[in-house]
């Protein structure tokens, strides 16, 4: 039985929660169990069981509530606010076919990945939907999980220290920033449980990509664009979400070497590196063009989490609907091009 050894790694990983946020890592919840959960997956193996696999549904569950969570963050206001949307969104999709394609080159040629691997590696966003998708196409799970764990951290670490650095405060979730609802009542968890639960089978009887991410999300945004219902996530639920999913994608760090880890932050800093300048390129053009100034731009086209760089938003201070509507833009751009290449993969295995 996994019952016990998934019940003490989850609290283990907790702890690395909140001893992440004590630090002031960004995404404390969700790097702090993952960077544990791999330490232990890769250089004390032993310590799980031989047969540990993760209870049945539990991954999946929370990698839902994060889905919601995401749904519920798409909202009329979002369309409201953006200036000049039509012109951003040629921008944005541009910025993700040129970074996706120079990604692609970087892992194919300097990496000598596979081809599934290297595509889903190369994805400029949707961290849980490249990571559905590339599991689905036979990818290298343990360097996939790398490349994009990598992507994520490297930018909202470096970008909102950079920004901070600038502006001379603390910027992001390293600031206490938060987007969750902190005093949502105990009373809307049914609610929730009913909305989740409905975004899985949704995703089910419609056959979507990543479904067990990609059904909640449109049950949220379903609620949130037509005003039916406020749901809000509670903060807690989200933190308990990310340290469930960051402990359970850790474990699949077993078996990966110290080599293997050189290898992939080298080509994840030549990788963000070459989609920030393009994302600065992109900010630069588009400012005079929408009356936001080139931080908020910058933030609003780099690759990393909506989340977090929301709250870099909220520290500027700047529109988090502006940016959050940027990132859900670029999420989905991404999102539509893995769905139409899954079925080539799937046609290739």
């Amino acid at each position: 039985m996994s019952l016990m050894p998934t019940a003490l790694l989850i609290a283990t990983c907790g702890v690395a929660g909140f001893v992440a946020q004590w630090v002031g890592l960004p995404l404390p919840f969700m790097l702090g169990p993952l960077l544990v959960s791999g330490l232990i997956s890769t250089t004390l193996p032993n310590r799980l069981p031989a047969e540990f696999t993760w209870l049945a549904g539990l991954r999946t569950l929370f990698i839902a509530v994060i889905g919601l969570m995401i749904g519920t963050q798409i909202t009329p206001t979002l369309f409201a606010e953006a200036k000049g949307l039509a012109l951003s969104v040629l921008a944005l999709t541009g910025f993700v076919v040129l970074s996706a394609g120079y990604n692609y080159a970087v892992f194919r040629k300097l990496g000598g990945y596979d081809k599934p691997t290297a595509f889903h590696s190369s994805a400029p966003g949707g961290l849980y939907e490249s990571l559905a998708f590339g599991e689905e196409a036979g990818a290298d799970n343990a360097r996939l999980i790398l490349q994009q764990f990598l992507r994520v951290i490297m930018v909202v670490t470096l970008l909102p220290i950079g920004l901070s650095l600038w502006h001379g405060a603390s910027l992001g979730s390293a600031a206490g920033m938060t987007m969750a609802g902190a005093q949502v009542p105990l009373s809307r968890l049914p609610l929730i449980a009913l909305a989740v639960l409905g975004g899985i089978v949704l995703g089910h009887l419609c056959r979507m990509p990543a479904r067990q991410l990609t059904g909640p999300m449109a049950i949220g945004a379903l609620l949130s664009l037509t005003g039916l219902i406020q749901l809000d996530v509670p903060q807690w639920l989200v933190n308990l979400a990310q340290v469930v999913v960051g402990a359970a994608l850790g474990t699949r760090f077993k078996g990966s070497t110290g080599p293997m880890l050189g290898v992939a932050a080298g080509l994840a800093f030549v990788s963000v590196g070459g989609m920030l300048c393009l994302a600065a390129l992109m900010a630069a053009l588009l400012s005079p063009l929408t009356g936001e100034t080139f931080d908020v731009m910058l933030i609003s086209f780099a690759p990393g989490g909506v989340t977090e760089m929301a709250l870099v938003a909220l520290s500027l201070p700047a529109n988090p609907a502006l940016v959050t509507l940027y990132h859900i833009i670029r999420i989905l751009i991404t999102v539509v091009g893995l769905t139409l290449s899954a079925r080539w993969f799937k046609r290739q295995l």
